[in-house]
């Protein structure tokens, strides 16, 4: 399969996945802003003023880096649940006509990153420069997200696999998500984690991504190359075994489908 067959594939497949999603919508792929500000305005409620001190005294800075944290746990979230039924989902497709099983995980990725991109993004983008008076910084952001959309394509991969041989596994994956979502400094400072548990949180792919994305977008500095690098290493580490790991159970689809 050619990246040009490839790429056509998908230029069919996302515009569908939207349509499907956002039929008879009024606001369509902007919804996709209304949860995080929600949960935004829920926060700042009832910690903003106990986690202020962790962000210069500024109720402000808490909203923002608030926002920040749950951008970034909501798109993993819907896209690697998406991604996790989109294999068996089409498994009607698959028997009739010959593509590429990966196509659709990858689909389902790509549907929300057109969605974050043209909703998310561009309010990341005015907020950083008017935050940070730098609109370097507003360039920066696309490599955290880059080392987001790795991850999610890495899970994406694996859990659509593993979905082929047990349906049980979106009930369990929402704990998995839970789980990732609660060890993200989305609502609460870092650093009022304590040290024992904070090893733990090394597992967490979101939690370089989530401090960098806030370091670019609420200070006036960059991150380290080494964080920055560090989470696309990690990226594509998982990328590399999501991948790997749907190649070795490809063969298998076809007979559960």
């Amino acid at each position: 399969m050619d990246i040009k067959r490839y790429w056509e594939l998908l230029s069919v497949l996302v515009p569908q996945n939207l349509h499907t999603r956002y039929r008879g919508s009024f606001l369509g792929i902007y919804w996709s802003l209304l949860n995080p500000l929600i949960m935004m305005g829920i926060y700042t409620a009832i910690f903003g003023a106990a986690f202020a001190s962790y962000y210069n005294d500024s109720i402000t800075n808490y909203i923002l880096a608030a926002f920040t944290g749950l951008v970034i746990t909501n798109f993993y979230s819907a896209s690697t649940s998406q991604a996790l039924a989109s294999v068996v989902g089409n498994g009607s497709l698959l028997n009739k006509i010959r593509l590429p099983v990966g196509i659709f995980p990858v689909s389902m990725i790509a549907a929300n990153l057109f969605q974050f991109a043209m909703g998310i993004f561009p309010l990341l983008a005015v907020m950083t420069v008017i935050i940070t008076k730098k609109p370097l910084n507003a360039l920066v952001l696309f490599l955290p997200i880059i080392s987001l959309t790795l991850v999610c394509m890495g899970v994406g991969f694996l859990m659509s696999a593993l979905f082929v041989f047990f349906r049980d596994l979106g009930y369990f994956y929402e704990l998995v998500c839970f789980v990732l979502w609660i060890t993200s400094p989305v609502f609460y400072p870092s650093e009022i984690v304590p040290e024992a548990v904070q090893p733990f949180l090394a597992f967490n792919p979101l939690v370089p991504i989530i401090e960098n994305l806030r370091e670019i977008t609420l200070s006036g500095t960059l991150p380290s190359l080494s964080s920055l690098g560090g989470s696309l290493l990690s990226g594509i580490l998982i990328l590399a075994f999501g991948w790997a790991f749907f190649q070795w159970l490809r063969p298998r689809f076809m007979d559960l489908l």
